[in-house]
């Protein structure tokens, strides 16, 4: 099942994000930066967070997601994330499938995610790619010097 967040999810998330192993300090410090947003400010729009639980309601994956501001229809899927004894169990992708759903319901074309080329956002690049994203942009150095930015894109008509 598929839930909006909620402050109690915190902890849960922050397990996944550490045990996932690929997230650096940094990241994770973002994370939690947009979480706290999102639970300190009800009247914000910029972020909407979900969370995928069990049948005995254990947070298993979370996205974050948002309209990309001032763009007509475009997305931005900033986070997902998927408990590591729950990868390969269909959560990323239900989670994904949520985000589309929603992308959709508010009129939405365009989702996108961004994400490194370094070698341990390999599976990220692979799971994107394996529901229907596809690599539109890449900006040569953008993290660091061989590190890229590659940016994938699902148009949803």
């Amino acid at each position: 099942m598929i839930r909006k967040f909620v402050a109690q999810d915190l902890e849960a998330v922050k397990d996944i994000l550490l045990k996932a192993e690929v997230f650096s300090r940094e990241e994770i410090e973002v994370a939690f930066e947009v979480i706290d947003v999102y639970l300190s400010n009800p009247k914000q729009r910029d972020y909407e967070l979900y969370a995928s639980v069990d049948e005995i309601n254990s947070v298993v994956g979370y996205l974050c997601i948002g309209s990309t501001p001032i763009t007509k229809g475009t997305f931005d899927l900033y986070w997902i994330a998927v408990r590591p004894d729950s990868v390969r169990k269909g959560v990323g992708r239900e989670l994904l499938k949520f985000a589309e759903n929603l992308v959709r319901s508010k009129k939405g074309r365009l989702l996108v995610a961004e994400t490194s080329s370094q070698p341990r956002y390999e599976e990220a690049r692979k799971f994107y790619m394996a529901n229907g994203f596809e690599l539109v942009a890449k900006i040569k150095d953008y993290y660091d010097v061989n590190d890229d930015l590659l940016i994938y894109g699902k148009y949803l008509q």
